[in-house]
């Protein structure tokens, strides 16, 4: 990684370097003052004499510098390892049908470490041989490593994996199909000159990989544990609070109710009472008016009698003399009486 990136950053200032030489030489053959100047215009220019176009501003620094980190950030290589299960001549043999793959992959080209445990074989493709092969699958750069990344990156279950020997070395192939017809690319390794530090290295890539997913799954569980805990919490909340809601209903119906049949019977209580005087006021107004009725029907011969009586004897006598009222004292005197009488009856009825 250090190094890519160190052989980066120098190409990068090569080549600005060499811009700027260019410049300064397109500068010098294009100014007629220096072509006209005297011999000893052939000294080295001071730099204020520099034209001002060859200067770099600092905003086209700047850019520059954009420029250069986004290469290298580009040329950042990426890493992988799968374990691939192969067909191999012997079974049996230490590690038979199973090879741990560790690529390098770049923009332009990869490397591969291929190990089965027992020994350790290596490839490197440059960019030549990468571009090459993509013409001959009539491929972009860019989409031969992607296709190439996808199936040496994971292990696909619909592709056939082989590692068999191809002279000195061996030969790493897979297929995959495209557009319904099945294909095949391979690769030849060569046996690594450090075996045992190649299987060292992807050895540590993969305990480096384990660890990283094991902390991962570590800070997954711990905050699954806490979202969880934290969902149970919330549950029993809950069920509090429809409890004591359930509760305070249940209180408030029940006040409710209570507070209702004291209404009621308060109600009732007022219904009775106003019952009880309406039926007391009737009573003494029926017996008056009983009273009244009889004490009417019992006065009305006698009241007929007495103007009976006083109509009779009002009529002028045919044997008075001459019609004189004061010729019968009498009968008035009787009617007064009668008048009294009936008082008096009615009085010692009520």
């Amino acid at each position: 990684m250090r190094s890519n990136h160190t052989h980066t950053h120098t190409a990068v200032g090569l080549v600005f370097l060499g811009l700027e030489h260019k410049n300064v030489a397109g500068a010098h053959a294009s100014s007629p003052k220096l072509e006209r100047s005297s011999p000893q215009s052939a000294l080295p220019l001071c730099p204020s004499s520099v034209p001002p176009a060859l200067t770099l501003e600092p905003s086209v620094s700047s850019r520059w510098a954009t420029m250069a980190t986004a290469v290298a950030a580009a040329a950042a290589p990426r890493h992988s390892c799968a374990k691939l299960s192969v067909a191999v001549e012997d079974p049996k043999a230490p590690g038979g049908g199973g090879i741990f793959v560790k690529a390098t992959w770049l923009p332009t080209r990869f490397s591969l470490a291929v190990t089965d445990g027992a020994g350790a074989w290596v490839a490197d493709a440059s960019d030549a041989e990468v571009r090459l092969r993509a013409e001959q699958w009539d491929q972009p750069v860019s989409e031969y490593l992607a296709l190439a990344e996808r199936y040496l990156a994971f292990h696909q279950p619909s592709s056939t994996y082989s590692f068999h020997e191809a002279g000195a070395g061996r030969r790493l192939s897979w297929t995959f199909e495209k557009q319904g017809t099945k294909l095949e690319w391979r690769w030849k390794l060569q046996p690594a000159p450090h075996p045992q530090q190649t299987i060292a290295e992807v050895l540590d890539f993969l305990m480096d990989a384990n660890i990283r997913l094991s902390e991962e799954v570590v800070r997954k569980t711990q905050s699954f544990e806490k979202v969880k805990q934290e969902a149970e919490n919330c549950l029993q909340q809950s069920e509090r609070f429809n409890n004591e809601k359930a509760e305070f209903e249940q209180a408030s119906f029940t006040k409710f109710v209570a507070v209702l049949n004291s209404k009621k019977a308060k109600l009732r209580q007022l219904k009775d009472r106003i019952a009880a005087l309406e039926s007391a006021d009737k009573a003494p107004k029926e017996e008056e008016q009983e009273e009244e009725g009889h004490s009417t029907d019992r006065t009305e011969p006698i009241e007929e009698g007495s103007d009976k009586d006083q109509s009779v004897n009002d009529e002028p006598s045919e044997t008075g003399s001459g019609g004189d009222p004061h010729s019968s004292p009498e009968k008035p005197a009787a009617a007064a009486a009668a008048s009294r009488g009936r008082r008096g009856r009615k009085r010692t009825r009520k």
